[in-house]
């Protein structure tokens, strides 16, 4: 088991981090907690996509990491100018910069047995970073629920016991939860959701939602997919089935209740009728704090829960009529065979068209289906291994684009909308920021 050093002092430790996606969400807090807490770990270098060269050159300028990875090379000049500027008048000197995604998973492999790498890449794109890293034999704090979504035991069988830890409020609850549980004591888990913000509205009342109305998360700030994902719940779909691979359970015992205030994150109902919850105020810290420290606690991280006030906490059932994203995802999951890598690729494809008028919100999850059913999905034997997964991966973006460039009319059960073809530059998965 790797062992967190001492958070007591304020020394810098030699144990080092790579931070991926770290202009994100996720990686700009994680920027938060190493800079209060320097003992957790070293920053040894940063993956970007670039698209916001000036926060990139702030990064740089404030924690110094040793090394900088532009993930879109068209980026990577921009990003170069801001950086060296930014360092010229911090009178530091720029780190090296290397582009391309291939430059990416290099780095996520380049740490030791006592380092931690923390995965915050958006999309798919973020398997191979996840892989390389566990061969790396570091840590790995995975935000970047897709590897396992997509990838499933190509991942966990590359893991040794406890090397990956969960950078995620519902997973690191769960884990919370389980801590001195044995696995034979487990009857379930219960995932939380905030229910996004078209909680108690009928299917029919979400057919002209607009971008910006499914951007409007009442909780949690994140970026335009994972947002758009909690909309559609697409993101509670997609924990359903990294909890299945984090926890090692089957989906018939992973169930999904909406909490609106989001103080529960998740419980573990154990097998003599007790469940265990983990409450605390929503705040990814909480997450980002426990993965980089464990089995240590980062004192005063974020704050606490007050209970001297009176307050209420709700949980009610998903209606899944008018969210259907999760059930879907539970069949693919039992289908498997790639199933699960074209349903993420599909919805990141939907999205992408939702945002440029391609597709109508309803039909995002119907983009989803009409993938999954299409008869020309390639057969369950090729999606062997890492080459195979990414082959179901490029057939479903390809087969979407395509249903999507034909017009909504096509999809059962989505009514006519806007057939603007989607942008043919690709999903929103390259985005490495959250």
């Amino acid at each position: 088991m790797i062992t967190a050093p001492s958070v007591k002092t304020g020394a810098p430790s030699a144990r080092r981090l790579v931070l991926l996606g770290a202009t994100g969400s996720i990686g700009a807090q994680t920027l938060e907690v190493l800079a209060r807490y320097p003992g957790i770990a070293r920053l040894h270098g940063l993956a970007v996509g670039g698209s916001r060269p000036e926060v990139v050159a702030d990064q740089v300028a404030r924690h110094r990491p040793e090394r900088l990875v532009v993930a879109d090379p068209a980026r990577a000049e921009a990003v170069e100018r801001a950086v060296s500027l930014a360092c010229s008048a911090a009178g530091i000197t720029a780190p090296p910069i290397e582009a391309g995604q291939q430059a990416v998973v290099d780095l996520a492999g380049s740490l030791g047995g006592q380092d931690v790498v923390l995965n915050a890449i958006t999309g798919s794109v973020g398997l191979l970073p996840t892989l390389s890293a566990l061969a790396s034999g570091a840590r790995l704090a995975l935000a970047n629920k897709e590897s396992l979504v997509v990838g499933g035991h190509l991942v966990t069988d590359a893991a040794a016991p406890g090397q990956i830890l969960p950078v995620d409020s519902e997973h690191t609850a769960i884990a919370q939860a389980l801590a001195g549980v044995r696995p034979d004591q487990v009857d379930r888990l219960v995932v939380t959701a905030s229910g996004g913000p078209f909680r108690g509205r009928t299917r029919a009342e979400l057919g002209a939602v607009t971008p910006e109305q499914a951007l409007a998360h009442p909780t949690w700030a994140m970026g335009r997919v994972i947002t758009t994902n909690s909309a559609t719940l697409v993101n509670k779909a997609l924990e359903v089935i990294e909890a299945c691979f984090q926890f090692d359970l089957p989906e018939d015992r992973i169930d999904v209740v909406v909490h609106p205030q989001s103080i529960v994150h998740s419980m573990a109902t154990l097998v003599d009728g007790s469940t265990i919850a983990q409450a605390s105020p929503p705040d990814m810290r909480h997450a980002i704090g426990w993965a980089l420290a464990h089995p240590e606690k980062l004192p005063g991280l974020a704050a606490a829960l007050d209970f001297s006030t009176a307050q209420s906490w709700t949980f009610e059932p998903v209606d899944e009529v008018t969210f259907p994203a999760i059930s879907i995802a539970r069949a693919a999951h039992r289908e498997g065979g790639g199933a699960m890598a074209a349903y993420n690729a599909a919805n990141e494809e939907a999205v992408e068209a939702f945002f440029t008028g391609g597709l109508s919100f309803l039909g995002i999850v119907e983009m989803i289906r009409a993938v999954l059913e299409h008869p020309g999905r390639p057969r369950a034997e090729l999606a062997d291994g890492v080459d195979g997964v990414l082959a179901v991966e490029t057939w479903a973006r390809e087969t979407a684009r395509i249903l999507i460039s034909e017009g909504t009319t096509k999809i059962p059960g989505v009514s006519t909308t806007s057939s603007n073809p989607t942008n043919p530059a690709g999903p929103a998965s390259s985005e490495t920021e959250r």
